[in-house]
């Protein structure tokens, strides 16, 4: 028997290695309009010099009739039997212009029917809004059987499209990697029942928490709903559409049989999810693996969960259709199409929906769980153990808090069901960053693609309930649960909050005891500073962000690598970009690139950037993702600079300096660069009229002096020259705050500025784009830009920024310049920022102009010891060590001068 199966199992693995060989043994078969026999009732054939094969067919105006015959129909009787991947190309003509650039969503894109020999009619996506300005659209269609009784297909034409061609190509499954063929979980499901969010041993917890706190409430609803009659029509053959309403009652019935062992309610669960799956068909819309994936996830719980009363045929039955449905999703079967680091296999269908299943469906088959815990084991954990030694997402606050939660979903599947944590523990403390950006009028700090808003663009409190619940139960975080009952304390899934919710975790609306300043790391290098956790419309708290050093990890993250943010009664200046849909020529050549940020750029004329058509002198543009710790730290694409220093002091809590500096010059590219240091101190003044102020510095130095250097930052309301400086507004809760934007460097003779606003703002220098329709400020915003008049190999610039109430004066800015720094005064506030391209590690002196009591900060010191002496080298005030990585010096004296040298 051992014989047989091992003999067995070769030839399932040659199997697979034979349908991998190359795409040389794959048949295709293109049908053009020639070889299409039409129903000239209902279309016409058009010629236009665009159609690549100049002629098309479309279906007449004002046809409307549901039940007439086919408009198409083919011959596929010399096609080779097997199993095709269908393809059509079409056009859109006047009708469909019009559809598709009204459309808001991908439930409006346009639809052909379809229909093989003997096989259900089935609805596809032939035209989808997004490749408006890309024709032709080519839209995959689906795997189809050709062959045998199925020798022929029809194709019923939705308006406003022209259809040029259908192509069959032979499907190939994804090739499985042989270090996962081979692969033995190290982790293995129990054999015991239930397996999924519970076991044996976590079921008796979840079932004492039904009843208390804030569960109890919640367990109400979910028994209602299981308790009531969901009618379902039994279709026994054709398919039908999902049904999200039908898995939610089924899941809601599955859970309170797993609670309260009532068969009666279990069955229901059994025979909803029984018929359903077998008969449920998704289509080809965008990202409808999303669909697919939830019901392979209602369905694993189900089986799972009412595994005791589910018949053996019934198993049958269940295994069936979730491998059915699992060849449907975007990741394929097996699942190997995608990685599961970065991307859409980074999304629900690895870490819930087909974990979920085979971890169902184990004993019956255990391939899928040989090959899912391969994917996260071996893949997903390491690289997240790497990333999350910085505690933020790098696809930013909405895909990251969308992404992070399939992370989570995984964290806890393998927890739940083994009672040991198979993720490292530091991705607990990657919630953090949503705390940080969280901006007193409820917004997000911009970051990554897209981020959620009000209807009428008014602001708004985000809200991300699914991943704030995964998050804070799994870090028992009271700071986030208090968020999560901020954002209304409302989950779409009621038997989830069951599951995970511990009623005993008082949520705590006290962020006291977290600083106000977050430095995260060196994998994602940026520091966000702020002077309160005020989070309210009427707050006067400053939040400022800067970004730069440690790796760039592609798909929605920004080419943003020194980019910096600021919010005082609204958002100041930060990012212009709007995201709509992904790849446009507007989202390549500016929502995602340099130009849309406040940043530094610098134009190679002979620079192209890889998928973008604009040159718009920013960092490098990268859509490729590592999918290692290894790669990612050997290959120099992925470099986005280097942190140099990253401290906040004195106090820990409540920091009077934050100060972060990075070397920028590989997120450029090292064509064009041959070192760029940026460095921001944020300095919380504890007042009320001027309550922060932010000194950035740049130092950057060109392989090639013509090439021309911006310093540039984007505001959403028209700004204000005054006498060669700007002036930001904006307000919050009737309250107006400003920003005064005061450049030392280079001075007012040696420098150009521009405000661009209107359609100027979207154009990337001679390269012209077009914002998506929007309410949202970012698309009527400015962009203020600030160069030489004569440009040099090597430019510094420094700029003070100050954040005063309506009606308060800035205060008076003054510097001079040390042989290692450029010393910012403003009032009693008095910092050093390096001037050099190494920390420093020489002598130097400053001179205090006055005051008694001056604040003092010293800023790009060398790590080692550091005396400080005043006036003379026999009075010493300081011995100190300045510790590497941070590099900074504090402390407070009065006016005259001060002697700064090493102890080393």
């Amino acid at each position: 028997m051992n014989k047989l199966l091992a003999i067995l199992l070769l030839l399932i693995v040659s199997f697979r290695a034979e349908s991998q060989q190359g795409k040389a043994n794959m048949d295709t078969y293109t049908f053009h309009v020639d070889q299409m026999r039409l129903d000239n009732r209902n279309v016409d054939i058009i010629e236009r010099e665009r159609i690549a094969s100049r002629k098309g067919v479309f279906l007449r105006e004002g046809i409307k009739k549901t039940d007439r015959e086919a408009d198409v129909f083919i011959d596929l009787s010399e096609v080779k039997p097997g199993r095709y991947v269908v393809t059509t190309q079409a056009y859109s003509n006047e009708i469909g212009d019009k559809v598709l650039a009204e459309a808001k969503t991908k439930f409006e894109s346009l639809f052909v029917t379809i229909q093989f020999e003997n096989q259900s009619k089935t609805k596809r996506v032939i035209f989808a809004p997004w490749e408006l300005d890309k024709q032709p659209s080519k839209q995959a269609s689906g795997k189809f059987n050709v062959g045998g009784d199925s020798r022929n297909v029809k194709l019923w034409l939705p308006e406003g499209v022209i259809l040029e061609s259908i192509t069959l190509r032979t499907y190939v499954p994804p090739v499985v990697p042989q270090s996962a063929e081979n692969y033995q979980p190290k982790v293995l499901p129990p054999k015991s029942r239930p397996r999924l969010w519970v076991n044996s041993e976590s079921l008796t917890l979840v079932k004492e928490r039904l009843e208390q706190g804030e569960n109890k409430a919640k367990w109400e609803r979910v028994r209602a709903e299981a308790i009531k009659t969901y009618d379902f029509k039994i279709v026994s053959s054709g398919e039908i559409s999902f049904d999200e309403k039908l898995e939610k009652a089924a899941e809601a019935k599955a859970f309170y049989f797993l609670m309260t062992g009532d068969e009666k309610v279990g069955r229901e669960a059994v025979e909803l999810m029984k018929n359903y799956i077998s008969h449920v068909e998704f289509g080809n819309l965008l990202d409808i693996t999303r669909e697919i994936g939830r019901t392979i996830y209602i369905s694993s719980l189900v089986y799972d969960w009412c595994y005791t009363i589910i018949k053996e045929e019934e198993r049958a039955i269940f295994v069936q259709n979730l491998m059915r449905l699992s060849d449907d999703m975007e990741i394929g079967w097996p699942p190997f199409l995608q990685s599961v680091i970065n991307g859409h296999g980074n999304e629900a269908q690895v870490c819930r929906d087909l974990l979920s299943m085979s971890i169902a469906i184990y004993d019956e088959n255990p391939d899928p769980y040989k090959y899912i815990s391969y994917a996260i084991l071996e893949q997903l954990v390491p690289m997240r153990k790497f990333e999350y030694q910085s505690p933020r997402h790098n696809q930013g606050v909405n895909y990251g808090s969308y992404r992070f939660t399939w992370d989570l979903h995984a964290a806890w599947l393998f927890y739940r069901m083994t009672g040991n944590a198979v993720f490292d523990d530091n991705i607990k403390d990657v919630s953090k960053y949503w705390l940080y950006t969280r901006l007193p009028d409820g917004e997000m700090l911009r970051d990554g693609d897209g981020f959620g808003t009000s209807t009428n663009g008014a602001p708004y409190y985000w809200k991300a309930p699914l991943f704030t619940l995964l998050a804070y139960t799994y870090a028992d975080d009271p700071v986030l649960k208090a968020d999560f009952e901020k954002q209304g304390g409302i989950l779409d899934n009621q038997v989830l909050f069951l599951l995970l919710n511990d009623p005993k975790l008082t949520a705590s609306k006290n962020r006291d005891s977290l600083p106000l300043t977050m430095d995260f790391g060196p994998v994602l290098g940026s520091m966000i500073a702020r002077t309160g956790w005020e989070i309210n419309a009427n707050s006067n708290d400053v939040i400022a962000e800067i970004k730069g050093g440690g790796y760039h990890f592609g798909n929605h993250q920004h080419s943003d690598a020194g980019a910096v943010q600021l919010y005082y009664r609204g958002l100041q200046f930060g990012d212009l970009g709007v995201y709509r849909f992904y790849g446009t020529p507007y989202d390549f050549n500016f929502n995602k690139r340099s130009i849309s940020h406040s940043m530094m750029l610098i134009v190679d004329p002979t620079e192209n950037f890889t998928r973008a058509k604009a040159n718009d002198g920013g960092t490098k543009f990268n859509q490729r993702f590592p999918k290692s710790p290894e790669e990612v730290q050997s290959d120099s694409w992925f470099s986005n600079g280097k942190v140099l220093s990253a401290d906040y002091g004195p106090e820990k809590l409540k920091p009077y300096y934050s100060f972060f500096s990075a070397d920028l010059t590989t997120a450029y590219g090292n064509d064009k660069l041959e070192k760029y240091v940026r460095s921001f101190c944020f300095l919380n003044l504890d007042r009320q009229d001027i309550p922060a102020l932010i000194i950035l510095s740049d130092r950057m130095r060109s392989s090639d002096s013509s090439f021309k250097k911006y310093w540039q930052v984007n505001a959403l309301n028209q700004p204000v020259i005054d006498h060669g400086n700007v002036i930001l507004t904006n307000s919050r809760g009737g309250r107006i705050g400003k920003t005064h934007i005061n450049t030392l460097i280079p001075s007012f003779s040696e420098r150009d500025i521009q405000v661009l606003s209107g359609d100027s703002v979207h154009n990337s220098f001679n390269y012209k784009t077009t914002p998506p329709l929007s309410h949202l400020a970012e698309t009527k915003g400015h962009r203020i830009i600030l160069s030489r008049k004569v440009e040099n190999k090597e430019d510094d610039f420094l700029t003070v920024f100050q954040m005063t109430s309506e009606g308060a004066r800035p205060m008076a800015v003054k510097y001079f310049k040390t042989e290692v720094s450029y010393v910012v005064v403003v009032e009693n506030h008095i910092v050093s920022m390096n001037r050099l391209e190494h920390p420093i590690g020489k002598e130097f002196e400053i001179e205090i102009p006055k005051g008694k009591h001056n604040h003092i900060v010293l800023t790009g010191l060398k790590g080692g010891g550091w005396n400080v002496y005043y006036e003379n080298k026999k009075n010493k005030l300081i011995d100190t060590k300045v510790e590497e990585d941070k590099n900074t010096l504090y402390f407070e004296g009065k006016k005259g001068k001060y002697i700064i040298t090493p102890g080393f």
